[in-house]
């Protein structure tokens, strides 16, 4: 059976979606997405670029609820309107222009990780496991019932830009499977019970400080969350605003008890103190204005004694302002 849809997406998760729904036979009326923010490091796909190599009409609306813009998709008339990774809430209004369902793919199992970025916030509160879910859309967010979900593992040094490699795949797979029933209109989706899930807000690049006096474990979540290529953590060295680019949970080596934050270096590698007594592998750091600083360099720098992070230093409270990557 043919069916028509409108597809909103953006990012990794938005292309290799809308490469499901083209491959399902779906024909795609409009690709509605966002233009590229200019101080934002783009390190994800292009779905602008997809839609336009596939001959597909594409629109950048700034206000997708604009009744002008609502008007065109009413006129569509599309069977389905699917959102992947777009970043903005759509209104009733948008959702009603389909005729058989609005689904939205979402970086997380829920009802767990509501809201924004959730695979970061998965990374940052030490879960083990995240994944996708594809739910319908309903005007609170990321709560209608779940069409399905596949789960994908996270291990303790992985970041969170490894764990969104994996939900996009997971994305992939779980539009995959859910397609065909819903184009025959056999579907069966599952209402969520909000009450046993969690919901979260954005995060800033503020909020990438480091608090050495927090378990090494807190420490090391809060570094792989915001790890490269988003704005990292941050604290300081010498004075100076230095970004933890890299840090990696493994046997600590017998140095003796120290305050927060000081810094060592034992076995080749390279050591910072946590306020739990635990000392936590350093791999990779960046000082302002300099490259990144990592393996024998960084166990020399750490070597000579210099003051340790996060005790020192006028610069303790301000964020560094590297180009910013907004999590999805």
């Amino acid at each position: 059976m043919s069916a028509t849809a409108v597809v909103f997406a953006y990012h990794d998760v938005g292309c290799r979606c809308l490469s499901a729904v083209m491959a399902a036979g779906v024909r795609v009326a409009l690709v509605v997405t966002h233009r590229d923010d200019p101080g934002e490091t783009i390190w994800f796909a292009s779905v602008e670029r997809l839609a336009r190599e596939a001959g597909l009409e594409v629109a950048m609306p700034d206000d997708p609820d604009d009744p002008t813009f609502v008007a065109r998709l009413a006129a569509l008339a599309p069977d389905f309107l699917f959102s992947f990774y777009y970043r903005r809430m759509l209104s009733p209004a948008v959702l009603a222009t389909a005729r058989r369902g609005a689904f939205n793919m979402h970086g997380s199992l829920l009802p767990k990780y509501r809201g924004r970025v959730p695979v970061n916030w998965a990374v940052l509160r030490g879960e083990r496991e995240t994944g996708a879910t594809l739910h319908e859309m309903v005007a609170k967010p990321d709560a209608g019932a779940i069409v399905g979900q596949e789960a994908v593992p996270i291990g303790e040094n992985d970041t969170a830009a490894e764990v969104f490699a994996r939900v996009t795949g997971a994305a992939g797979r779980v539009l995959e499977r859910a397609l065909p029933a819903l184009l025959a209109g056999t579907a069966t989706p599952v209402p969520q019970d909000l009450a046993a899930g969690s919901y979260f807000g954005g995060r800033r690049p503020e909020d990438g400080r480091i608090d050495w006096a927090r378990p090494a474990r807190e420490v090391h979540d809060l570094v792989r969350a915001v790890a490269p290529p988003y704005p990292g953590a941050f604290t300081t060295l010498g004075g100076r605003t230095v970004r933890v680019l890299r840090t990696w949970w493994s046997q600590p080596p017998a140095l003796p008890a120290a305050p927060p934050g000081s810094t060592a270096a034992a076995g080749g590698r390279a050591w910072a103190c946590c306020g739990d007594g635990r000392w936590l592998e350093i791999r990779a750091i960046q000082l302002e204005g300099e490259p990144p600083l990592e393996g024998a360099a960084l166990v020399a720098r750490f070597a000579a004694g210099s003051a340790g992070m996060g005790q020192s230093g006028s610069g303790a409270d301000r964020a560094p302002a590297p180009a910013k990557s907004t999590p999805s």
